[in-house]
């Protein structure tokens, strides 16, 4: 793990987290480098023996430094808007080893993204698939598609994320998957390049995934009975890591195990889509307590308010998700009970409740397993500036993000 404790201090990678904060200042996000790495060379690892790519979910965390390192160790990616694909054009990855998923793509997105020369859309519906063919054929060229099949398989996560289910707004059944394959040969303005699913996120048990890889497998067969030959297999994301609230994480080595089984002997690539898995870990957002407010009853916990808030990480108050909390110094205060509460002007503006913490005004905190799905959900709201980024490397920090300032929220703005 990047973070460690000496001497009562709170470490990423040995450089202290208080420097960083009186550096930086507070709210902050810090991510470590050499941890995300670390999880790609071992993800890359447990799928060894098949030929695969790690495409990086760009909605975990899209900050710039990060998408750049990861197309500097091969990555390939995976976006959901033309404003992520401009993100890791600019980043310097490559387009060709993009894939482009969601269910609603205009046609600027298709437009943008048949020019760059993505490696393929993952189309979700007979709408869309209609549009792609359309736009790629008024611009004459083939665009590359893979259809994103529904495989009904339930992955056992918060229902905000579970998207492989047949109740679901992603993807198609796998009956109507295999009309859409037939109509999309018809077209020279189409490619047909692979198959898609993506049954959710936080997913923390292999058997999903084999059961979707499986129905995957059954529509490419009955696909390749019909002549219609597929160059890879894209499983999606969704691997599940342990925020410390009692959950398991995904075994990795189980899972590239089972995907081994099934796809040992077949020539199709193995496309995976890890967001989560490579950067929640290896990221924390970096708070300071501006006031302690007593227990309303003795029994109760008292409030630290903090200056961070549902702004800055929105998942405790969206999916009542859990983060660890870490002070970042010991302190001589008695541990007490406290909700780690935000400024903002709302009840659910929490970052964690019934934390036992030994803090006083002025401590400073770190939330922990908030590298995926922190800034890039961040806010405005209450006029509110976003918060800096943080990357450390080599035992060293830099400012990957500057913190905003509170003109830049209406920067775009007019008095008419």
């Amino acid at each position: 793990m990047p973070f460690t404790r000496s001497c009562g201090r709170l470490l990423v990678d040995g450089v202290p987290l208080k420097d960083i904060a009186e550096a930086v200042g507070t709210p902050t996000y810090v991510y470590s480098w050499p941890d995300i790495r670390q999880r790609y060379q071992r993800l890359d690892a447990a799928l060894g023996g098949i030929g695969h790519r790690i495409c990086y979910a760009v909605k975990a965390n899209a900050n710039l430094s990060v998408l750049s390192r990861l197309a500097g160790l091969g990555a390939g990616f995976d976006v959901v808007s033309g404003g992520e694909l401009e993100r890791v054009l600019r980043a310097g990855g490559s387009p060709a080893k993009v894939v482009f998923s969601g269910v609603g793509k205009s046609e600027m997105d298709i437009d943008f993204a048949i020019k760059c020369g993505i490696g393929t859309f993952n189309v979700e519906s007979a709408s869309e698939l209609r549009r792609i063919e359309a736009r790629a054929a008024l611009l004459g060229r083939a665009a590359p598609v893979s259809i994103r099949v529904n495989p009904d398989v339930d992955p056992n996560t918060h229902p905000y994320i579970a998207t492989g289910l047949k109740e679901s707004k992603f993807g198609v059944p796998a009956s109507q998957a295999r009309q859409l394959y037939r109509q999309a040969r018809q077209s020279p303005a189409l490619e047909i390049v692979g198959i898609d699913c993506h049954i959710g996120s936080q997913v923390t048990e292999a058997a999903p995934f084999e059961q979707a890889l499986a129905a995957l497998l059954q529509v490419l067969e009955a696909l390749a009975a019909e002549g219609i030959a597929l160059r890879h297999v894209d499983i999606g994301g969704g691997f599940g890591i342990a925020y410390g609230g009692g959950e398991a994480a995904l075994d990795i080595d189980a899972l590239g195990a089972a995907l081994r089984r099934q796809l040992t002997g077949r020539p199709q690539t193995l496309l995976v889509e890890p967001g989560r898995f490579l950067v929640a870990e290896a990221g924390v957002l970096l708070t300071r307590v501006e006031y302690l407010k007593p227990a309303p009853t003795p029994a109760g916990a008292g409030f630290a308010v903090v200056d961070a808030a549902m702004n800055d990480l929105l998942r405790p108050a969206l999916y009542q998700a859990w983060h660890p909390i870490d002070e970042v110094e010991a302190g001589e205060a008695e541990a007490a009970c406290w909700d780690v509460v935000g400024p903002v002007c709302e009840s659910g503006d929490f970052l964690g409740l019934q934390r036992t913490l030994t803090v006083a005004e002025g401590s400073l905190l770190a939330i922990g397993c908030a590298g995926a799905y922190g800034f890039v959900q961040s806010s405005n709201y209450n006029g509110r500036p976003r918060a800096a980024e943080v990357i450390v490397d080599e035992g060293r920090f830099q400012v990957a993000r500057k913190r905003e300032a509170v003109s830049d929220s209406w920067r775009l703005e007019a008095i008419v």
